[in-house]
């Protein structure tokens, strides 16, 4: 039984170990939103649809939970966790357990986000393993709290520093522990004794998307985690009509992902610093349905709401980017090198870590100035030692494996 938040980048990464799973002969079951019934039956696998569970658009989760009309930042972060990742729960184990008593699974296989998956495991009494589909914020002895952006201090100082935020995070996760209580409680089982942010790991067998150099090198990793690279599979996009344009240009690409996608944040600002580059810059809008932006661009741009990535990035000299990991993985696997704005939920992790492994340039805001974007690309496609680390990137990726070793390591649990 393969669960997966239903969120794009989410899905996709868990689709591709679906995936991989099918090939290799084994009957698999996928419970996510309805949104991704088309994706989860393209693998093979069974679809399963939210029921119980409130199932949302991930582009409008207002109109399901809100309390998160209004809110960015931190506050939007806590909400998220709390009305989605957590208090969804019960009805998640209502929808799965439904399934559990219609066949019994050998392994459950979840993303990290929810604490549904270990409410799940504990409640049916399965064997669970977690694939990460986020940068991967397990706590470490040896850095600071996941989350910050922050490289591992390797001084006196830093590691001091490390060490005093890192006794910060049960106070601030307090509220979370209370909530992933109540929905345990709910369930019938007993309060945990460790916050959240342990309970949303498995300690049978953790298959982390990335790779070493996109984790700080950190040294401590349990034995039962395993780097499985970019975990992909192919979707048909279609080329946009304007393609050709493409044909023997320098090209940049501009993305702010499949959340927060207020295109003022991102979108315009990057536009305006790169309207006078010798170059076609493609812009995606991140919206289902919706090419154009909503307001003019410089005449070397053009929009779409997806493009065919594997196909465009190896054309590219650098990518903009908010900063969502299966898009950043995806350019790294290409050995392309990036600009990275990441100003809410896990994005500012995830340009630290680009920034730490040399692969780009962290502008550390969501809503950067023109000039901080255009200094940023310049910097970028100046000096070729970003490319050559996002290269070396590109190789431990492929070296981590992809969606087949998550599924060798799932039949091996």
């Amino acid at each position: 039984m393969v669960t997966a938040m239903p969120f794009s980048g989410h899905v996709a990464p868990l689709a591709a170990v679906a995936a991989a799973l099918v090939e290799r002969g084994h009957d698999v079951r996928f419970y996510t939103g309805a949104a991704f019934q088309a994706q989860v039956e393209a693998t093979g696998a069974r679809f399963v649809p939210w029921r119980a569970a409130p199932d949302f658009d991930e582009q409008n989760l207002a109109a399901t939970f809100p309390r998160l009309v209004g809110k960015k930042g931190f506050s939007q972060l806590m909400i998220n966790m709390e009305d989605l990742f957590i208090s969804t729960a019960p009805a998640q184990l209502d929808d799965v357990r439904a399934e559990w008593q219609r066949a019994p699974w050998d392994v459950l296989v979840s993303d990290e986000a929810s604490i549904a998956p270990s409410i799940i495991a504990e409640a049916i009494g399965c064997r669970w393993a977690t694939v990460a589909v986020l940068p991967l914020h397990l706590m470490s002895p040896a850095g600071p709290p996941p989350g910050l952006g922050l490289r591992p201090g390797r001084t006196v100082v830093g590691r001091a520093r490390d060490a005093a935020l890192r006794a910060l995070v049960p106070a601030l996760s307090g509220r979370l522990k209370t909530a992933a209580n109540r929905a345990r409680e709910a369930v019938g089982l007993p309060a945990a004794s460790v916050g959240f942010e342990h309970q949303v790991w498995t300690h049978d067998l953790i298959l982390a998307s990335g790779c070493p150099a996109l984790d700080f090198d950190l040294p401590d990793r349990p034995d039962f985690l395993h780097w499985v690279g970019r975990l992909s599979t192919p979707i048909a996009i279609p080329a946009p009509p304007w393609w050709c344009d493409l044909d023997g240009r320098r090209v940049i690409a501009v993305t702010q992902g499949t959340q927060n996608v207020d295109p003022t944040d991102l979108l315009q600002p990057a536009l305006e610093a790169l309207a006078d580059e010798d170059a076609i810059v493609v812009a995606t809008t991140g919206v289902r349905g919706v090419d154009p932006l909503p307001f003019a661009v410089p005449r070397n741009v053009r929009t779409a709401s997806r493009v065919p990535f594997d196909d465009l990035f190896p054309r590219l000299d650098v990518l903009v980017t908010n900063g969502g990991w299966g898009g950043v993985l995806t350019a790294l696997s290409h050995g392309v090198p990036l600009v990275v704005a990441g100003g809410d939920l896990d994005k500012p992790e995830v340009a630290g870590r680009v920034a730490a492994a040399g692969a780009g340039v962290n502008l550390k805001t969501g809503r950067p100035k023109p000039a901080a974007v255009r200094a940023a690309a310049a910097e970028v496609t100046a000096h070729p030692s970003y490319r050559q680390r996002a290269r070396a990137v590109a190789a431990q990726l492929a070296a981590a494996g992809d969606a087949a070793r998550a599924a060798e390591l799932l039949e091996a649990l």
